[in-house]
């Protein structure tokens, strides 16, 4: 069986968000999820996606599956613009294609300079009260946090600056006690010339994750909670990891489409 390692967010390879792209080409049904566990152990990135396709004349084209090292999540954007790219760039499908998920029917359109655009529903945002010793967990006074919903199990701070954003270096454990999934650490771009409008760092040590590189769902809630400060539907962000990438958002109202390119490193056998 062909597995794929693809940095998606990005379109260098060795940056972005690597994920694992595994293609059941003649599953009509998802294999054991004991086994799908064991494959996202053993690739290790912060997620492996799976996909078979589906019969014609069904709501869509492909079903599709993410998961971490420790567990199944409900969305992720990186995993399904790698998957996509990995459909497109071997010919296993053409044009936009439909992904049957956990959070419903995703769309993923290629565009003839070999980015995908991903069409994810707009994360719900709700004002909350910092959870006692937030602050101290992630390592500096959050200006604002709000709860990012289901989908995405985050708590959306924004923080002074994107010099703090860059220097976080959060207590990990103590982290975990105060959100469902991670934290998304934001702040707006100091210098918009340099072709991002906003950054941010995502931490999910709930789901085995410490730093994920780049974050297409968390974009879901970045999208809304920046377009309603900056007065436009289309900004890029930047997510400043180690490895960082740019995600180009667009917020239409309960959708949000997202945008980035892809480099499949690594094409090989999977014997297990």
């Amino acid at each position: 069986m062909r597995i794929r390692i693809v940095d998606a967010f990005t379109d260098r390879p060795f940056s972005g968000n690597p994920a694992g792209v595994l293609l059941l080409h003649d599953a009509d049904a998802f294999p054991d999820d004991t086994w799908l566990r064991n494959v996202a152990l053993e690739v290790n990135h912060a997620e492996t996606a799976f996909a078979h396709p589906l019969p014609p004349g069904r709501e869509a084209d492909w079903a599709l599956r993410w998961f971490t090292p420790a567990t199944e999540v409900a969305l992720c954007g990186h995993a399904t613009l790698a998957t996509a790219h990995v459909l497109r760039t071997t010919g296993a499908h053409e044009g936009p294609v439909r992904f049957a998920t956990r959070s419903g029917v995703l769309v993923a359109t290629p565009a003839p300079d070999g980015s995908v655009t991903l069409d994810f529903p707009t994360a719900p945002l709700t004002p909350t009260d910092p959870p006692a010793g937030l602050a101290a967990a992630l390592g500096t006074e959050p200006l604002t946090v709000l709860d990012t919903g289901p989908n995405v199990g985050d708590l959306l701070v924004e923080v002074a600056d994107e010099k703090t954003v860059h220097g976080l270096s959060p207590d990990l454990p103590a982290l975990a006690a105060r959100s469902e999934r991670g934290v998304i650490a934001t702040a707006r771009a100091e210098d918009p010339s340099r072709g991002y409008d906003f950054v941010s760092r995502c931490f999910s040590p709930n789901v085995g994750i410490d730093e994920d590189p780049v974050t297409g769902s968390a974009h879901t809630a970045l999208a809304p909670f920046w377009s309603a400060r900056l007065g436009r539907p289309a900004l890029t962000g930047l997510q400043a990891s180690p490895r960082s990438g740019r995600v180009r958002t667009e917020l239409r109202g309960d959708r949000t489409l997202l945008t980035g390119s892809s480099v499949t490193v690594v094409d090989g056998e999977l014997l297990a």
